[in-house]
Order: structure tokens, then sequence, then C-alpha cells
């Protein structure tokens, strides 16, 4: 399940931190980083402060080796007080100044938000807030409406590199023309087991052809939006000529 986990989280507090992935069934952790913390002292928090940067560096490594960007939509940074403030500024105050691309590109994919402390535990408390669930769902589905939005853009000017519907799709696929697919996940429970296969392969077959493919939440507004377009859509790296009024026909009959 680890590969598959769309969520990361890092739960922390001064000198505590858990890096974690989450899937809908589990949470698991990934790694624990623990520094130990000198108080501040009157007129010398030098040791304080290099231990906590110390700290920080620790959890971005972390982040760094644990969390595969490519399939996390989401960073949910957790804790207490300032901690994850401090911490995110530290971490891409050190990106910027080493040209670290992955850690901002990936910028956007970071959500700060409250948690009691930086035990694993206090991860589920911040999971559970509906707040944060809503901010979540949007993080995620951003990749999701950014495409729905070209696609839209696509259909304006270039309406021959945006097609919707299962019959056209398949067919700019077999031209191997999909540069991304958009397509709802309730189409992977449609009760046809035919239908549902064709769905499959056209994914499996469109990832085999380097392009890229977006799976929608159907209970996410951009997944509705999708839905009204049939489920399935795709913009296409050339044009592809239209299907013709016959097979159009025929293709409405299927679906």
């Amino acid at each position: 399940p680890a590969w598959r986990a769309d969520v990361a989280a890092v739960v922390m507090q001064e000198g505590l931190a858990h890096v974690c992935l989450v899937t809908p069934s589990m949470t698991l952790t990934r790694a624990k980083v623990e520094v130990n913390i000198p108080r501040k002292r009157r007129g010398n928090c030098s040791q304080h402060d290099r231990a906590l940067e110390r700290f920080y560096e620790q959890v971005v490594q972390a982040i760094q080796r644990h969390i595969n960007f490519e399939v996390v939509k989401c960073v949910l940074v957790a804790s207490p007080g300032f901690v994850r403030e401090q911490f995110c500024d530290y971490m891409f105050q050190q990106a910027v100044k080493t040209d670290n691309k992955l850690l901002l590109e990936n910028r956007s994919k970071f959500l700060q938000v409250h948690s009691s402390s930086g035990h694993k535990y206090a991860l589920k408390e911040a999971l559970c807030d509906p707040a944060v669930t809503s901010r979540l769902s949007d993080t995620k589905a951003a990749g999701e409406v950014k495409a729905l939005d070209d696609f839209y853009k696509m259909l304006q000017h270039e309406p021959d590199r945006a097609f919707y519907g299962l019959k056209h799709v398949e067919k700019a696929n077999e031209a191997m023309a999909i540069d991304t697919l958009l397509i709802s996940d309730e189409l992977f429970r449609h009760q046809d087991v035919a239908t549902r296969t064709r769905y499959v392969k056209l994914v499996d077959s469109v990832r085999e052809n380097m392009g890229t493919v977006r799976i929608f939440s159907s209970l996410h507004v951009s997944g509705e939006q999708l839905g009204q377009l049939t489920g399935v859509a795709a913009i296409l790296r050339f044009p592809v000529a239209e299907l013709s009024d016959q097979e159009d026909e025929s293709s409405s009959e299927e679906d």
C-alpha cells in the first residue's frame, strides 16, 4: 500500500517528528526523528538554535528519502504552536539556497495544520478535523482541477486536441495521441464487467504510451464536472480527425 499512498504527513514538535504515509485504511510510519533540544538560556540561545536546525535538517532528509512526490499529492505538516511554520520556512529557505528542485516544484503540496503533539496518534486527531479533510481534498484534487481547466481551454481553442466519451478517447489512444487522460473513479465501479475492463485497459495503455493519467474523485466537485462529460476525457499531443457522423451515432448507441 505504501507506493499507492497519495497523502504523506509530518507530525512534529520541537525535537520529535514522525514522517508517515497515509492510506485510507492505515497510517504507515516511515521515519522517526528525535533530537535533544537544549532549553533556551537567558542571553544565550545558540545551542538551542543549532540543535533545532540539526533537527529540521534531519526531518527534511527524511521527507526526501521517504516521500515519493510522483505519487503523493499532499503533505500535511502538523504540529502544536509555531513549529510547523518555522520548519516550513527553514525547509524552503534551504531549498532556495541549494536549488533543491524536488522541494521547490512540490511546494504547493505542503499543507500546514494544527496537531496537539509530534506523536503519531496526534495525526489521527488532525485527520478527523473536517476543516483539514476539506482542505486536504482540495489540495489532493489541485492537479485534477488544473487538468480539467486545461481540457476546457483546449476544447475552446483547439477542439481536435480535446476528446471526451469512451469511443472518441479510445480512438485517440489507438493513435498514441493522448497526453493527459482524465477519468472518473466512478467508471472503475461500472456494473458491466466488460465496460469496466475497457476503462482499465485504456488507463494501462495510456500509461504505457508515456501519457499522464488523472483519476478524479467523484466526491469532489472536479469529479462531478468530469462526470458531465461522460466521466472520461483526454488532452491530445497532436490533433486527431474527429470520428465520422456514422461512427459517432453507433458509439452513442453503445454508450
